[in-house]
């Protein structure tokens, strides 16, 4: 099949294409290297931004397959640039949705469900709570009557590919690069529950189902953590680590376990990466000084975007 992945250069994207790179099928990435300097992977590749239909549109037309990325990830970055985020993380996929027939794979959140009691499954009530969760919420709507597989993705974590920039502001990352510079973590509250998913893993599945008939919406993690407990299983990694719990409630206001019996049913979901696995990746980056300067704000979205004062988003168009 020839797949545009549409994002390709990200996080996720990272793995996608590596994954597709070792496949049979024939791959094009459509990135407008938001956060990336440069994109070197043996791939053909097209400088764009979703937001440039023009631009986009004789890919789509290329395509058996989309594999669409291309979002404004994350509740803080969301929340800075609410019209652009809706510009591309909703109406990017309406767009979509008019005007592409083949096979879709859409990255949506498990942050839909916001703040909920029990294990939710793909029927239970959604609750988005940020702008990013409303989009992505939205963005699922237009792909219900389309050849289409939604993923929502727990929080993920681990280090993807060796190309692409690691994100450091997911908690097991960020809990890790905390530990090792500062010996001491600040857990607020902690109760607080989180899906976990090794970013290796949901590009597996991806990839995994590309070729498959499945459609409708897919719960994907591997582990519902509560955070006080996520920041003892960091200290297993760093036996001098001095944790402090503290009771003033931390701004982020989500807590939700889900269950992903849906797709290890239906699809063969098997992650086979665990947290332990994720904390020592990113423990290795930091040991071996693989990360020149970890504070850079690139490794992470809102602090970049932050700091780029919209211009950047501004130009991709």
């Amino acid at each position: 099949m020839r797949v545009l992945v549409v994002g390709g250069a990200g996080y996720v994207g990272g793995v996608v294409t590596d994954l597709l790179l070792k496949s049979e099928h024939q791959t094009r990435v459509f990135d407008a290297l938001l956060y990336e300097e440069s994109f070197r992977k043996p791939v053909e590749f097209v400088y764009g931004d979703v937001r440039d239909r023009e631009r986009l549109k004789p890919h789509l037309e290329w395509a058996d397959a989309v594999v669409w990325l291309a979002a404004l990830v994350g509740d803080p970055a969301c929340a800075l640039h609410p019209d652009v985020s809706i510009e591309i993380n909703q109406e990017g996929v309406r767009w979509l949705s008019e005007n592409y027939d083949g096979r879709i794979i859409f990255m949506s959140t498990c942050s839909v469900y916001g703040a909920r009691d029990g294990v939710l499954d793909e029927h239970s009530p959604t609750n988005p709570l940020s702008v990013y969760a409303v989009t992505k919420l939205e963005a699922e709507s237009y792909l219900k009557n389309k050849n289409a597989i939604i993923f929502r993705l727990g929080t993920l974590f681990g280090v993807g590919d060796l190309f692409s920039r690691i994100r450091l502001d997911l908690v097991v990352n960020t809990l890790v690069v905390k530990a090792h510079r500062t010996g001491k973590l600040q857990v607020f509250g902690g109760d607080q529950f989180r899906p976990l998913l090794h970013v290796r893993d949901a590009g597996q599945t991806v990839v995994d189902n590309i070729a498959t008939e499945h459609t409708g919406i897919f719960n994907l993690h591997r582990q519902n953590v509560r955070i006080v407990d996520l920041a003892y299983q960091v200290r297993n990694h760093f036996p001098d680590l001095v944790i402090e719990q503290l009771e003033r409630k931390f701004e982020d206001t989500r807590n939700y376990r889900v269950s992903s019996d849906k797709a290890k049913n239906t699809l063969g979901f098997n992650p086979t990466r665990s947290i332990d696995d994720g904390i020592e990746e990113v423990k290795e980056l930091l040991d071996y000084g693989r990360l020149k300067d970890v504070d850079n704000p690139r490794y992470t979205n809102q602090k970049y975007l932050s700091m780029t004062n919209s211009h950047l988003l501004k130009e991709c168009k």
